[in-house]
């Protein structure tokens, strides 16, 4: 470089370093300072007009892009969630234990690869790139669990609601698009040796036994048989006048508000339960269940009592609705017990329990109308 063209740097010269590389140093007062770069460029003037001032030299830090994970790019998959989740009127009137349940559906969608072995994730794709194809893929993917692929396809749709209401998106590329596995009916009701096998394997007293009285004969779900309480029993009295003893109960699900009669096993398990708690269900440390340990516990202790698979917690509640549909009971005795909010749920177990009883009425009819034709014939 031209030393003329150092005139407008006073104190600054020239020095090879021991690559042999030319640098540049400010040299006054005993103060020596490194330039970056090349006269005439911006962070070397920056850096000289520090030095003369006598001001401390702190190199520029490289801007860094960090891309935050909760962050959520324009117009995606994850954007979308948030809107649902912070405007729509729908998820502010879910009970929490829904919110839970959706909001770990969504996490996990979000956050899954779009393909194996790619970083980008669902979360950031544009709601708008989606397309039939993805989302037949997506449920072909978990044909092995078809009713966790219904609940993402659901919650999937909530993002897809969102974007339409934010005018991303003009269709809803999952219109007509049906999944309800026929073969697979989920938690089914235990068999009367099913329920057998368990009762003798866990006598009154035992814990197992506690929480298969609660689910079966409340109706609970689990975050309710967990959750329920010595203070929610008492009694009721009817208009005769007669005293029920009976639980009061918050559906935590549907919010429904129930009163439950006590029938006589349950109240043997009650009788001879020590209370350690304010919860009825404690574990052997005297501390409440947590929701989801409930569900494994049960699996340990089927297992113990040598059940088949598919005794599970709510096929107990299952239960009970097929023993009230057997018992004649009707559809509103039954949405009354179970805290059913729709009439459909309560009329498949009427419609289980009447279908073989009028298929014999109906075919006995048949029979004598056969033996009659004979006999005339």
């Amino acid at each position: 470089m031209d030393p003329k063209d150092l005139k407008s740097y006073p104190n600054v010269s020239p020095m090879k370093d021991r690559h042999g590389k030319t640098r540049w140093r400010f040299r006054h007062a005993g103060r020596t300072v490194y330039l970056p770069g090349e006269p005439h460029t911006a962070e070397f003037d920056r850096v000289y007009q520090s030095a003369i001032a006598g001001l401390d030299i702190k190199p520029r830090a490289p801007a860094l892009v960090v891309k935050i994970q909760t962050a959520a790019a324009p117009k995606s998959f994850r954007a979308a969630w948030k809107i649902y989740v912070s405007r729509s009127p729908e998820w502010k009137a879910c009970a929490p234990v829904t919110r839970e349940r959706q909001t770990a559906i969504a996490e996990a969608f979000l956050s899954e690869p779009l393909a194996e072995g790619t970083k980008e994730v669902w979360g950031d794709m544009p709601v708008a790139d989606l397309k039939r194809r993805h989302v037949k893929k997506i449920l072909a993917d978990m044909a092995d669990r078809p009713f966790a692929a219904r609940f993402r396809l659901n919650v999937l749709r909530k993002m897809i609601e969102a974007a339409l209401d934010e005018e991303w998106i003009e269709f809803d590329v999952t219109q007509r698009i049906r999944y309800r596995p026929e073969r697979i009916r989920g938690w089914r009701p235990w068999t009367d040796e099913e329920r057998q096998g368990f009762e003798e394997r866990w006598p009154p007293g035992t814990t197992p036994r506690l929480v298969y009285e609660i689910a079966l004969w409340l109706g609970n779900r689990r975050a309710d048989v967990a959750s329920l309480s010595w203070s929610q029993r008492g009694t009721w009295q009817d208009d005769e006048g007669t005293e029920h003893d009976v639980f009061r109960l918050v559906q935590s699900k549907t919010g429904r508000e129930l009163i439950i009669p006590v029938t006589p096993s349950l109240a043997q398990c009650l009788d001879v339960t020590p209370r350690m708690g304010e919860t009825i269900v404690v574990t052997a440390y005297g501390k409440p269940f947590s929701v989801k340990s409930l569900t494994g516990r049960m699996a340990d202790w089927t297992h113990s009592a040598k059940l088949p698979k598919g005794c599970t917690l709510h096929g107990l509640r299952k239960t009970l609705g097929r023993a009230l549909g057997e018992s004649s009971a009707t559809t509103r005795q039954l949405m009354d017990v179970l805290g059913h909010t729709d009439i459909k749920h309560a009329e498949l177990y009427s419609r289980e329990a009447e279908q073989p009883r009028l298929a014999i009425q109906g075919m006995s009819k048949v029979i004598d109308m056969e033996s009659r034709r004979k006999k005339r014939g």
